[in-house]
Formats: structure tokens, C-alpha cells, sequence
């Protein structure tokens, strides 16, 4: 259990008690991810640093085979990895399978809203988004939720995202002291977030301008630079792969975005038992309404694709006016869990939020800022430029 800070400024969000476990909705069942340690009893957790299953009281170890859940959701190619199946995009919604491979349980944080997904065993006492302690179990779990077509596992463990983001918010030269002292980078919580991945064949005619610069000599003997405009067209074909789009909005986009990239080609089979010990919040983000915003990243790109057409094209000094309608054919998609480490902490009644890529260790996130700090800077430098301006004036 997490505990309250001795300054009551400064407490860590994610302190509580342990709710009590009820009865749950069961799903086809693979295999649980209660596994017990044939050795001490104890209850196997997914171990990052193996890729494995391991016991954190004893410490034994288990490999997880998963040869017959990639027949089944994917293909092996030539190299021995693992390519999850893409699925065809028609416009509606479509649920695929909804066998997670396990008992599961949805926990609702009545504080934010937060829906998370846990395997039936497991004890949920606090929202890892916002600290809360307000968390439930939803009364009707009877819906069913499409299982992740595939997983990109923890290689980050919580000692080293805790060293990573001990060493980020070190170089916070305006965080306050005591605020990096209590963000207890220990207590972080590793969540499966719930990504839609999008693939589509691109094409579009664009139309733009190319400025080139010329010298002019005035009538003053004074030159200028005149910029002669010329039109210009052509065609862009891209291929997109695996565009990301959250399918949760239960998280500061910026800081999120911030973490990323992923590696998705590292991607492995859905198995219950890469969720071992961690948490997966289930999406709330149709997969309808996911394509208008992988759609608005893809036209992004291609905008940005016709413009270094044109200066390649052309070497102008300038471009501008570019327009383009793009055509996107073949989209996939696929549902992907991607791992996070998640904390945040309370200073001065305000929680701030920090999130570590569980794949690359890339850290971002928002701290507060101290505004003695803020002035006595301002102070010195304003102190140096004029000590400067003094000894360089005589």
C-alpha cells in the first residue's frame, strides 16, 4: 500500500485500500493468468526483463509459449517474428474476437471514469489515471469487448522506468525540490493501452506554387529580393503502416504522443499472460471513430509529402498553396495493447501526470514549476547583463 507523504502539499495520488474481488463474467477460457509457482505457490507475474513468466517471491521462472495463438492471429515470417493479422476496414464497426483468453472483470474509477481491464483474480483498489480510490466493479459485465489482435510487451520493468524518470525530472531545473522528492517514481503502474492501428495505399494529385528569389536593382541604387511565383502539379503515392491512434480518452494526448514512437513490428500474439501483474484499459474509442483521426494524420503527411515533391522537383526558394486530395484504398486495421508506465503525484492540490514508454523508456509528462526559482533566474541574468554592460561600457 502507497502512503501519504509527511507534507500534506505534497501527496502521492495513488494511495488506498483493497476493494473486495466479486463474481465475474467468465469468457472462453485458454489459459488463466493465475498461474501458481510450482515452487512456492505464489502467483506468476509477466516479467520484462526475461519476456517471461516469474514469481516475485521466489523468483522462478516460466517461458510463455504462444506457437498456436499466432497460427490463429497472425502469420510467422522468414525471420521467426510474429506479423498479427491485418483486418479489413469496411466502414462498420466490427468486433473480431472477443476471447481475451481469460476471466476478465472491467473496473470503473467513479472519479474519472476510467475503464480498466483486469484479469477476474486480480485486486483493483486504485485508478492508475487519477489516484482516485473511488474504483468499482461494473455492475453488468455481460458486454462483450473485442480481444487485442496482438501485444507489444514490456521491456521496461518498474526499477528502470523509475531510474529513467528519476533522471528526466531531474533535469527539471524549475520543478520544485520537494516536488521531486515526492513523486515516489516507484509506484509506478504498467497499463496496456488500447491502440487502433491503421495501414492504407495512398494516392492523391496535388497542386502548388514554387517561388524562386531574384535580385532587383531600384532606381535608389538600392537592391531588393523579388520572388517570381510559378504553378505547379503532381501525383503522390504512399504507402501507410500501423498509424496510431489512441483508442482511449482517458489521457493527456500531449503527453502520451510524447512517449511514443512504437516499435509495432515487435508486436507478439495476444496471451492472457503477458497481462500478468499489469493492467489493459479496454478502449473507448470505436474503430469508426478512430479511422476520421488516423484519416486526418494520413492527410497530414501526405500535404507535407507534396511539398518536398516540389522543392525536389523544382529546388525553389519557397512554396506555398499546396493542395491535395488524397484517396486511401486497403485499410486495415488492427487492435494492439501497447505498454505504459503511469504515475502521478500531488503537489499543492494540483496531480501532475508522468508516463514512461514501457518498449523504449521515453519519458514525458507535466511538473510543477517554482516560481521563486522563475524570479531569482530572471534576477541573476538581469543582474549579469548589466554587471556586462557596466565593465564593457568603460
Amino acid at each position: 500500500m502507497q502512503t501519504a507523504q509527511a507534507n500534506t502539499n505534497v501527496t502521492n495520488c495513488a494511495s488506498g485500500s483493497a476493494a473486495e474481488d466479486r463474481e465475474t463474467t467468465m469468457t472462453n477460457t485458454l489459459q488463466e493468468t493465475d498461474r501458481k509457482c510450482p515452487q512456492c505457490g505464489g502467483t506468476l507475474e509477466f516479467d520484462p526483463s526475461t519476456g517471461g513468466l516469474k514469481c516475485p517471491y521466489c523468483d522462478y521462472t516460466e517461458a510463455i509459449q504462444h506457437e498456436e495463438e499466432a497460427k490463429e492471429s497472425g502469420t510467422i515470417d522468414d525471420e521467426g517474428r510474429f506479423v498479427a493479422t491485418e483486418h479489413a476496414y469496411t466502414g462498420k464497426e466490427d468486433t473480431a474476437t472477443t476471447d481475451w483468453g481469460t476471466a476478465t472483470k472491467t473496473v470503473i474509477c467513479k472519479s474519472c471514469g476510467a475503464e480498466i481491464m483486469y484479469d477476474a483474480n486480480a485486486i483493483a483498489n486504485v485508478c492508475p489515471y487519477c489516484g482516485s480510490t473511488q474504483v468499482m466493479e461494473a455492475g453488468d459485465q455481460k458486454e462483450k469487448i473485442m480481444a487485442p489482435g496482438g501485444v507489444v510487451t514490456f521491456d521496461v520493468d518498474q526499477r528502470r522506468a523509475a531510474e529513467l524518470f528519476k533522471t528526466w525530472i531531474g533535469h527539471k531545473f524549475f520543478c520544485p525540490k520537494l516536488a521531486k522528492e515526492s513523486a515516489e517514481p516507484d509506484k509506478f503502474h504498467g497499463v496496456y493501452v488500447p491502440y487502433w492501428t491503421f495501414d492504407a495505399e495512398a494516392s492523391g494529385d496535388y497542386t502548388g506554387e514554387y517561388g524562386i528569389n531574384r535580385t532587383v536593382k531600384k532606381d535608389d541604387g538600392k537592391t531588393e529580393i523579388v520572388t517570381d511565383w510559378y504553378g505547379c502539379s503532381g501525383e503522390i503515392e504512399h504507402f501507410f503502416d500501423d498509424v496510431l491512434v489512441t483508442a482511449s480518452d482517458r489521457y493527456d494526448q500531449n503527453i502520451l504522443q510524447s512517449v511514443e514512437p512504437y516499435r509495432t513490428d515487435d508486436v507478439k500474439p495476444y496471451k492472457p499472460q503477458y497481462l500478468a501483474g499489469f493492467m489493459a484499459e479496454r478502449y473507448t474509442l470505436k474503430l469508426t471513430d478512430a479511422w476520421p483521426k488516423a484519416q486526418s494524420i494520413m492527410d497530414e503527411e501526405m500535404h507535407e509529402l507534396a511539398e518536398d515533391d516540389i522543392r525536389d522537383q523544382h529546388n525553389p526558394d519557397d512554396v506555398r498553396s499546396v493542395s491535395i486530395e488524397a484517396k486511401y484504398a486497403d485499410v486495415t486495421y488492427k487492435y494492439l495493447l501497447l505498454p505504459v508506465w503511469i504515475s502521478c503525484f500531488r503537489y499543492q492540490d494540483k496531480i501532475y501526470r508522468f508516463m514512461v514508454n514501457g518498449q523504449t523508456g521515453k519519458v514525458s509528462g507535466k511538473t510543477p514549476i517554482s516560481w521563486i526559482k522563475v524570479a531569482l533566474t530572471t534576477i541573476a541574468v538581469i543582474a549579469i547583463i548589466m554587471l556586462l554592460y557596466y565593465l564593457l561600457g568603460d
